[in-house]
């Protein structure tokens, strides 16, 4: 690309990262990335009514947690600031004068109940609802003299009628639009405050933003956006409009079926690296009959394109998060893993102190849960005290069992420690010794150690335990 690309992802401080908006930043970063360019963040919050305390500061956060690192925006500055809409209320005043005073917008008067009369009488009349243009022939005098009363008013965009808007969009190719079918988008409210359409145009050019990637649901503003573009005569930046995510059901992913904030799925024990890794997945592949679905962040800037992105809804799969994760858990840096399980684990009630004994029992377990917050319910086998039913007192009392315990307790007191290598040549010695094989040799032991009849290895188990403890359980059932 000839032109510097510089992207941005420009979500309002409304509350929580959906998974949606993470993937659009995701997208967006991974696109500047793979060409060399800036990754760029604006806080639009220009609706001062929907602004949640603390939402810039948690967006902030998750972007820095998942690796999605910004190259302007707030916390870091850049040329072309501020990054806040609400503090850039002088320029958007600047140019919608502009657009008033080039014949592109008007004023207009009408209350709020007017409002919701017309859509009132659209909708018994069946006919789609939106502005009825009453105020675009206003005369100068009569605009005067409204202005001059203080009645309030807002400032509208004056949609082109019989037109169509013709443009090309990355993912979806060519799109038209008749102009008939837009509204005559309200571009300064009545507080003084843009709209997102007047803000989003004039920052998009004034940050130099090349390429727009942004969800599908903003593909019907796209026309206003180019009326607005032709209007101040700029140049049209690149548009790709990535598809929903969906559920199972193909529903579009909401709340009422499940988690749909990143940082619950952070605080559930999905790793960041596989959330990011599944996330680019949806919607997007990396073409070429590649058929590995592990990668890694720089794997995935090396392959990322705009054109092997898909324009159909991507199923949010859980089953397939969680296999992922199971994947990246198995094979994670081992003391990095300890570091972000312990919380986990002590949320659970798991006793941590000790960090020799919990980096074993992390080594023990990880190839048996999928996400961290499974990670207590593994590993209470090493810490809890065993207790057996009858059904399990009994296999644990036969006579082959007694000699397997007194046999095993033996040869573990030779051993000046007990290892996941050692362990299994001990029970082999042991079965050669009493004659005990298969399942009558290594149940009673795996209940006498865990007081469970599935598990991890007996060697693992008796690893994180240790020679000390494995001892006392043997005995105390001997």
């Amino acid at each position: 690309m000839n032109k510097e690309v510089r992207v941005r992802f420009a979500p309002s401080p409304t509350g929580y990262l959906h998974l949606g908006s993470f993937r659009t930043a995701l997208f967006n970063y991974l696109f500047a990335r793979h060409h060399g360019g800036k990754f760029i963040l604006r806080i639009e919050d220009t609706d001062q009514s929907r602004k949640v305390e603390g939402a810039v500061e948690n967006l902030i956060n998750i972007l820095n947690e998942m690796g999605l690192n910004y190259d302007e925006g707030p916390n870091v500055g850049g040329d072309f600031g501020s990054y806040f809409q609400s503090q850039r209320l002088d320029i958007y005043k600047k140019y919608c004068d502009e657009l008033l005073t080039g014949g592109h917008a008007y004023y207009a008067f009408e209350s709020a109940e007017e409002l919701e009369e017309m859509r009132r009488v659209q909708q018994m009349q069946g006919k789609q609802t939106m502005y009825d243009r009453r105020a675009r022939n206003l005369s100068e005098t009569e605009v005067k003299e409204k202005l001059a009363s203080g009645i309030p008013y807002v400032i509208r965009l004056k949609v082109p009628i019989d037109s169509e808007i013709r443009f090309t969009d990355l993912i979806r190719g060519n799109v038209k639009i008749d102009t008939n079918l837009v509204d005559d988008q309200v571009l300064l409210k009545s507080d003084g405050f843009p709209t997102y359409h007047l803000a989003n145009v004039i920052d998009d050019h004034l940050m130099n933003i090349s390429h727009i990637i942004r969800g599908e649901e903003w593909l019907t503003s796209v026309p206003k956006h180019i009326i607005l573009y032709n209007a101040f005569g700029w140049e049209i930046p690149q548009m790709a409009h990535v598809p929903l995510i969906l559920n199972p059901d193909k529903t579009k992913l909401s709340k009422r079926q499940g988690d749909v904030a990143t940082e619950d799925y952070l605080k559930k024990g999905y790793l960041k690296e596989a959330l990011l890794n599944f996330m680019a997945l949806l919607g997007w592949n990396p073409g070429d009959g590649e058929e590995k679905e592990i990668f890694s962040k720089d794997e995935l800037i090396e392959l990322f394109s705009i054109e092997r992105v898909n324009s159909a809804g991507a199923v949010f799969n859980t089953d397939k998060l969680n296999w992922m994760n199971g994947e990246y858990i198995k094979n994670y840096d081992a003391e990095k893993l300890t570091e972000i399980m312990i919380p986990f684990l002590n949320a659970g009630g798991i006793d941590t102190s000790d960090l020799a004994k919990t980096k074993r029992v992390v080594f023990a377990i990880r190839n048996y849960i999928n996400r961290l917050d499974e990670a207590p319910e593994h590993a209470k086998v090493f810490y809890s005290s065993v207790s057996l039913g009858d059904e399990h007192k009994e296999i644990v009392n036969r006579e082959t069992s007694n000699q397997v315990f007194t046999a095993l307790i033996s040869k573990i007191e030779t051993l000046l420690e007990i290892t996941t290598d050692n362990f299994k040549p001990v029970l082999s010695e042991v079965q050669k010794e009493t004659g005990v094989k298969g399942k009558n040799l290594f149940m009673p032991v795996r209940i006498a150690l865990t007081g469970e009849e599935h598990g991890p290895e007996l060697g693992l188990i008796a690893y994180v335990l240790g020679k000390e403890e494995v001892l006392k359980r043997l005995k105390e059932i001997e």
